[in-house]
């Protein structure tokens, strides 16, 4: 079995072990916010080590949209490369884990309406993609 390796972000680090460590039952929201949180399991792209990372919680039935905004940096974040290299992930929701594979969405009619939920979500995602030039990529995770 790969290797853990923690985000070198010590709270991201701290919460995926509160969240995970509790079973789902503690930290399930973005720090203050309130706003609720899920966990993704992916396979590090060069190390091949498992990387978990918190991301916002926007379902959309039994999917999940996932958001490499990065706050409106000008490069994607890590995470985004391993979903790239390996699709298969698991998705802890509170007390749930469902194993999901997720699939980029090109500028579409889908891709606007997952964005609009996503947004609905989570409202500084907006603020992010008016900083950046890139086009901010949008996952959906489908049940396997």
């Amino acid at each position: 079995m790969a290797e853990y390796i923690p985000s070198p972000s010590q709270w991201v680090a701290d919460q995926v072990e509160l969240y995970e460590g509790s079973n789902g039952t503690q930290a399930l929201t973005l720090r203050d916010s309130g706003l609720p949180v899920i966990i993704v399991t992916n396979t590090g792209h060069k190390t091949g080590a498992i990387r978990k990372t918190p991301l916002m919680r926007v379902a959309d039935g039994a999917n999940y949209v996932l958001v490499a905004s990065k706050g409106g940096a000008v490069e994607h974040p890590l995470w985004y490369h391993n979903l790239k290299a390996e699709p298969n992930v698991e998705i802890r929701d509170a007390t749930n884990v469902y194993s999901m594979r997720v699939r980029e969405l090109p500028e579409s009619d889908e891709r606007s309406r997952l964005w609009d939920l996503a947004v609905e979500a989570y409202p500084p995602y907006a603020e992010y993609q008016e900083k950046t030039d890139r086009l901010i990529p949008v996952f959906v995770a489908e049940p396997v």
